[in-house]
């Protein structure tokens, strides 16, 4: 049978993630890997896990193996209730948080309400390769903003803004991870994070902060989440279980008005019925019984370290005309080597001769540009697999300098 006549339209914006297929080398066991933004799988809870997972089958199998509603189960959605508050981030009630199958079921809803064709989507220049996949099948104007070491440069935000108005586009969000970015690491400061309020506030725009990172911060930063500035209820607040327990539960949450949350709960009717609610009453449990609250610092802690390893291996193997940034947390480092290399045409050399991987950074450039980047994760690796996997980097940069 003939497939090609079947496609919707749609499915031509679909492609794969660049990240997702690292995996497949990945798997393979010899390729040390800077690809996936995966925990150290060294460092999940297991034996708690464990106890969590026997105990919420038992007690609650008759809740926890059955259907649940579409906003999450109420324990659940207590608990975040109250994780959040220790962040400061205090909603309305119940009705102002749904749990879903990982954040990026979040994306994707976001984009199946939001979004239709032509509609502006304002973006960080780089900004979350997956969140770019998400949003790209619903055909919006990507706008990318550049960053600094402040974050968005929200001068050039409100420019671009005032510009896209005068010529009667139509702005339908302005997504961002304004705390440790993926990928460059870069956190908004306040005065950013100030201006970007003023500024949604002025021409009546909608923020989506999205928020896996900010438990990792390694530097005595001082911050606060957009969501908890927000007076106007223009932010619809992101996060997610995977970075902070494990990407196995594919959960996480978003939070905003409740009538926004009602249209996502609506929207994720259609999609799955409901989250997992044997994995809901899990991270409830855990959230219940610490198990969070105490596995943080641990993790933080260890990545610590790697990030250290990590930047001292980059000043120690790489070439002249190579960059990268000192992120203050988060779990990635974006490089930048010199600009007649295209990172993303090195891959394949150095997955299958150098037995290492990175994410070429192009593919995180709504623009395209990018092309002498690449993002490299410091969690998943050991220490000794960073100090080798860098090294062998750098000399795959070294031989193609000397092929210009």
């Amino acid at each position: 049978m003939t497939y090609e006549n079947l496609w919707a339209k749609r499915t031509k914006y679909m492609k794969a993630s660049e990240i997702r297929e690292l995996l497949r080398w990945v798997a393979k066991g010899d390729v040390i890997s800077f690809g996936g933004g995966m925990p150290d799988p060294k460092l999940f809870p297991k034996e708690e896990m464990a106890e969590i997972a026997k105990y919420v089958i038992i007690e609650k199998g008759e809740k926890a193996l059955q259907y649940g509603p579409t906003q999450g189960v109420p324990d659940l959605v207590d608990e975040l209730i109250k994780f959040m508050k220790k962040e400061s981030l205090r909603v309305e009630g119940a009705e102002s948080v749904i749990i879903t199958s990982g954040s990026q079921q979040g994306l994707d809803i976001l984009g199946r309400i939001l979004i239709d064709p032509g509609d502006v989507v304002i973006v960080e220049l780089p900004t979350y390769l997956a969140a770019i996949n998400a949003l790209k099948v619903y055909e919006p104007k990507f706008v990318g903003i550049p960053l600094d070491d402040q974050g968005m440069n929200t001068e050039v935000l409100e420019e671009k803004v005032k510009d896209l108005k005068n010529k009667g586009e139509k702005i339908k969000f302005i997504y961002t991870i304004p705390t440790c970015q993926n990928p460059t690491g870069l956190s908004m400061s306040m005065e950013r994070r100030k201006h970007l309020l003023e500024i949604a506030s002025k021409y009546d725009l909608l923020i989506v902060e999205d928020d896996p990172y900010s438990y990792f911060l390694y530097e005595p930063v001082k911050f606060k989440h957009l969501k908890a500035m927000d007076t106007e209820d223009r932010v619809v607040y992101m996060s997610t279980f995977s970075k902070i327990l494990s990407p196995g539960l594919r959960l996480g949450w978003m939070a905003g008005n409740p009538e926004f949350i009602r249209k996502i709960s609506i929207a994720k009717q259609s999609m799955d019925l409901c989250t997992s609610t044997l994995t809901q009453y899990i991270a409830a449990e855990a959230l219940k019984r610490g198990v969070i609250e105490r596995h943080i610092p641990k993790i933080k802690e260890a990545y610590k370290k790697k990030k250290d390893a990590m930047l001292s291996a980059l000043e120690k193997y790489m070439p002249e005309g190579c960059s990268w940034v000192k992120p203050i947390g988060g779990m990635f480092i974006f490089t930048w080597t010199p600009d007649e290399i295209d990172t993303k045409q090195m891959l394949m050399k150095c997955i299958k001769q150098y037995k290492v991987a990175y994410v070429p950074g192009q593919a995180f450039h709504v623009d395209g540009s990018g092309k002498n980047s690449m993002r490299l994760n410091f969690t998943y690796p050991t220490i000794e697999q960073i100090e080798v996997g860098i090294q062998r980097i750098a000399q795959a940069i070294i031989e193609e300098i000397k092929k210009v």
